[in-house]
C-alpha cells in the first residue's frame, strides 16, 4: 500500500527538530514505525525546509564605527562649525582624503611658534618593549602638545573631532614635527604591530590607532611630500591642508603604508593627530 505524507507527520517531524533530535535519529524512528525510507526522507525534507524558514535569521555583526568624513553625496566641502573644510581627493581603498582649509595661516604660524622651543629629535614607538627609541628611519625634530593645553590646541582638537566624527578624548596629543633639508621618514604604518611583544602595553592607554591626520603647517621649497607607496600617491604639502587616512584593522591590507619624502630645499612643518579606538590616557 502506498504511504502518504500527512500534515500530522510533518508536524511530528518539526516537533522532533524543536526538541533537538538529529535528522538521523528521526529517520531511524520513522523506519522503525514502518515508514519507507524514501517516503520518510521526502517528508523530512519538506517539513524541515518550512521549519528552517521560520527560524530567526542571524544578524551579521555591525562593522565597528571608525573615524570618518561626512559621506552624504561625496561632498566637496564639509562644515565643521568654525570653518568650511574642502575635499580635494577621496580614495575608498585606502580610506583616504586630501583636505583643504583645515587650519588658517594664523593657526599654522601659531603652532610653529608654540612648538619651536620645545623641539627634540623625533622618536618612534618601540613595539618590542612598549617604550620609545631613536630611529634612523625618522630624522625629524618634534614635540607633543598636551591635549587641551591651550585655547589654540582646544580649538583645533574640537574642529578635528567634528571633522572626522571622533571624540576629542580618543585622540593622542597633537604632535608638531620639523623636517630640515634631507630629513625623511621612511615608509611605515601608524598602527601598532599586533604580534610585537610591547603592543599590549602600548594599547593599554586607548587601544589601537585607527586613523591619522597629517596637517601641513608650511610649504617647503622642494620635496617633503607624504607618499603612499601601495597606491602610488604623493600628497604635496600646502599650508593649512591635511591628509586623513583610516585603517579598520592593524594589517597591511589597509594599504596605509606611508612615509615622508626627503625635504630637498627649505623646511617642512607638520602637525600630526593620531586617533585611538577608545579614550587615550597620556
Amino acid at each position: 500500500m502506498a504511504q502518504h505524507v500527512t500534515p500530522e507527520l510533518k508536524a511530528w517531524i518539526v516537533q522532533q527538530a524543536r526538541a533537538g533530535y538529529t535528522p538521523e535519529s528521526v529517520l531511524q524512528a520513522m523506519r522503525a514505525a514502518g515508514w519507507e525510507e524514501a517516503v520518510a526522507l521526502d517528508a523530512m525534507e519538506d517539513a524541515l525546509e518550512g521549519f528552517v524558514r521560520t527560524l530567526p535569521q542571524p544578524v551579521p555583526p555591525a562593522a565597528p564605527v571608525r573615524p570618518h568624513l561626512a559621506s552624504d553625496g561625496s561632498p566637496r566641502a564639509i562644515d565643521v562649525g568654525d570653518r568650511i573644510v574642502t575635499v580635494h581627493v577621496a580614495l575608498h581603498r585606502p580610506r583616504l582624503a586630501v583636505l583643504g582649509n583645515v587650519l588658517s595661516d594664523e593657526e599654522c604660524a601659531a603652532l610653529i611658534r608654540a612648538a619651536e622651543s620645545r623641539l627634540k629629535r623625533s622618536r618612534t614607538v618601540q613595539t618590542k618593549t612598549g617604550g620609545e627609541e631613536l630611529n634612523a628611519d625618522r630624522t625629524s625634530d618634534g614635540m607633543f602638545f598636551r591635549r587641551g593645553e591651550s585655547p589654540l590646541i582646544q580649538r583645533i582638537e574640537a574642529r578635528l573631532s567634528r571633522l572626522v566624527h571622533w571624540p576629542v578624548e580618543n585622540g593622542e596629543g597633537l604632535q608638531v614635527l620639523r623636517y630640515r633639508p634631507g630629513a625623511v621618514y621612511k615608509p611605515h604604518y601608524d598602527y601598532f604591530d599586533p604580534s610585537a611583544p610591547g603592543t599590549a602595553r602600548i594599547t593599554e592607554r586607548g587601544g589601537q590607532r585607527v586613523a591619522t591626520l597629517v596637517i601641513y603647517l608650511n610649504e617647503p621649497v622642494r620635496g617633503g611630500g607624504t607618499t603612499f607607496p601601495d597606491v602610488g600617491l604623493e600628497v604635496l604639502p600646502q599650508r593649512g591642508h591635511a591628509v586623513f587616512f583610516a585603517y579598520d584593522q592593524p594589517d597591511p591590507a589597509t594599504l596605509t603604508l606611508h612615509g615622508g619624502a626627503p625635504v630637498l630645499e627649505g623646511e617642512k612643518w607638520v602637525a600630526t593627530k593620531w586617533l585611538r579606538e577608545s579614550e587615550f590616557t597620556p
